[in-house]
């Protein structure tokens, strides 16, 4: 199967990425330097170069693309317009070249909002955290098209090799030696490691599945507090971690730092149930040493 997967290189994009050129398919990633291209070329995945703001750089190859894997994010300038306008461009492919075409696209259980011990799947009403009100109504522009076949894929908290939002703790305990939560630390992240996420989207794309919504959520429920304690240890650092009030924390993170307060358990039943996916990393806390030494290692 061909498939075109935006921020190849990116985070989430390029363990996706690899995952499918592992599992047989033919990969085109959209990427921004030369560069990266050959980074991706090391993997056997075909590099486009250009960019999401630049339609036309990877328009020819999308079109002859069977499945199209929306995994960027820019924050760099307005990234809600052009999470958008790039997801019409994609659906606007729908008619051009292999059809049915299938668009996969990112979005997170951030979403759902705080559901604090109340257990919630891809069926519970959207409450989203204020930072990704804009998110909801992207999806629905997917899962409704009748241009092409739309499915969303909602990580939890990504962890593991280079790091995710837990690169953050690694990042204060040994280079800062200033390790900080927000909030008290007893709220708890759904999260998934990331070569987990990624045969997520494998199962996804292999199973033809569309208009369907998938949560992949690993089954830890570590609190924040032991996570990053978790980190503390594992770098070395000794001090205090400091526990920032949300209002205080909110003065320089802006809506960030509510994401980041959310308490939330995340049902992923249904990608078990329909996809036969199962999370094969047990959580942060019990593998912190070894995605500490992962993380050090991709800081270079």
């Amino acid at each position: 199967m061909k498939v075109l997967i935006t921020g190849a290189t990116g985070y989430i994009g390029s363990a996706v990425a690899g995952a499918l050129r592992r599992a047989g398919h033919e990969v085109w990633g959209l990427v921004r330097s030369v560069e990266k291209a050959r980074l991706l070329i090391e993997n056997e995945i075909h590099p486009v170069t250009g960019s999401m703001d630049q339609p036309d750089s990877y328009l020819a190859a999308a079109e002859q693309c069977a499945v199209l894997v929306h995994a960027a994010q820019d924050p760099r300038g307005d990234t809600v317009a052009l999470d958008q306008r790039t997801v019409e461009t994609l659906i606007g492919l729908g008619g051009r070249g292999p059809k049915p075409k299938t668009l996969v696209y990112t979005s997170g259980v951030w979403v759902y909002g705080d559901t604090g011990g109340r257990l919630v799947d891809e069926t519970t009403p959207l409450t989203p955290a204020r930072r990704v009100t804009w998110r909801p109504p992207i999806e629905q522009m997917v899962l409704t098209s009748d241009a092409i076949r739309g499915v969303v894929v909602r990580p939890g908290c990504v962890y593991g090799r280079q790091g995710g939002l837990t690169g953050l703790w690694f990042d204060g305990a040994f280079r800062d030696k200033d390790l900080k939560i927000i909030g008290d630390g007893v709220n708890r992240w759904a999260m998934v490691h990331v070569d987990d996420l990624a045969d997520g989207y494998v199962r996804v794309i292999e199973s033809g599945a569309y208009g369907e919504v998938f949560n992949f959520t690993d089954r830890s429920r570590a609190t924040v507090g032991e996570m990053a304690g978790a980190a503390a240890r594992t770098a070395g650092y000794d001090g205090e971690i400091q526990r920032i009030p949300l209002a205080e924390a909110a003065k320089t993170m802006g809506d960030f730092a509510a994401c980041l307060a959310l308490d939330q358990h995340i049902d992923s039943r249904k990608a078990v149930r329909v996809l036969g996916w199962q999370p094969k990393h047990g959580g942060f806390v019990d593998g912190a040493d070894l995605f500490f030494a992962s993380w050090k290692a991709a800081q270079g």
